[in-house]
Formats: structure tokens, C-alpha cells, sequence
């Protein structure tokens, strides 16, 4: 099976299209549910530019992380799905997680030239892939804290790009 190497942060991303098999390779942050809608927050009162970390080309993968391992979670959870805008305009390209999402979600990621890849829910595999964990903020949430992750190599499937949606296709 021939995958896409995606090295992480992108700047620019590649040529990608809804269904394409990818690898996602380098640094990635991972959050969800508790520390995404806070990480918002502090982007939109400014007060996120002080922690010193850059979101611009990141990856923003919709995972909790604990001794036991990385997995995605649902992305179209409404408090993920209320944070892929305000990550947009702070400068990340890349989210990685699992679900459909809603069409005005897939709309704005196609403005901001944003990618939605799904990952399989096999948490031994991306465990195995994981170089490097560290509590980067909100530690107080535990393993819903926003953390920096460094993956040896993710796989995905371009679920959303450009506004198009593999949710959207017919099934043939």
C-alpha cells in the first residue's frame, strides 16, 4: 500500500486529495475535549502567544495521552469541532482524528487551506510510533493536557481537503 510522507509542521501541504493514504511524520500536538475549547480561548484574549509555542503548519491531532498509549478520539464532538476554526486562523494546517465532520466544518478547513485526515483507532501501532511525549500546557488536565508529540509515522486517510469531504462521496 503506497502512502504520502507528511512531515509535520507543513507550512505549505502537499498536493493531497479526499482519499489519499498518508504517513504523517514529525512534531504533533495532541489534545481534545478538556484542553482544546481553553487552548481557544487564550488564542482569541491573546494570552496563548505568551506559552511560546507556535501552531503555525501544525498538527493537531484530537488524542489524549497516557501511559497507555495514544488513540483518536471523535473529532465531531462539538467541543473539537468549535475549535477547528480558531486553530485555523492560529496557524494550523494539519488535524488528525477520527468521525465525520459537519459540512461547515469541511468548508472552513478548505478556506484555510487545512487538512482533515482520519487515523484508525489502533493505539498500539501509534504507541509503538511515538519518538517523544511532553506536557506543553494546562498540565492540571492530565492526560487531556495539551501535549507535544513526536510520531516516527501516523497513518491516515484524507478524509477532508479543499472543501471536499469523503463523508460526502457516494459509496460505490
Amino acid at each position: 500500500m503506497d502512502f504520502k510522507v507528511l512531515e509535520l509542521p507543513a507550512m505549505h501541504l502537499p498536493n493531497l486529495f479526499v482519499g489519499d493514504r498518508i504517513m504523517a511524520k514529525g512534531v504533533v500536538f495532541a489534545g481534545r475535549d478538556a484542553v482544546l475549547p481553553k487552548l481557544c480561548a487564550a488564542i482569541k484574549d491573546n494570552s496563548f502567544g505568551s506559552s511560546g509555542i507556535d501552531l503555525s503548519g501544525a498538527a493537531i491531532f484530537h488524542t489524549a495521552v497516557s501511559d497507555a498509549g495514544i488513540g483518536p478520539t471523535s473529532s465531531n464532538k462539538v467541543e473539537l469541532e468549535e475549535s477547528f476554526l480558531p486553530l485555523c486562523e492560529a496557524g494550523v494546517k494539519v488535524f488528525l482524528g477520527k468521525g465525520e465532520l459537519h459540512a461547515d466544518t469541511v468548508r472552513a478547513l478548505g478556506d484555510y487551506g487545512a487538512v482533515y485526515i482520519v487515523v484508525p483507532p489502533v493505539t498500539a501501532l501509534l504507541s509503538k510510533n511515538m519518538r517523544s511525549k511532553e506536557c506543553v500546557t494546562y498540565p492540571e488536565l492530565g492526560m487531556e493536557a495539551f501535549w507535544r508529540l513526536e510520531l516516527d509515522g501516523c497513518p491516515g486517510i484524507v478524509a477532508s481537503v479543499g472543501g471536499d469531504s469523503i463523508f460526502e462521496r457516494d459509496v460505490q
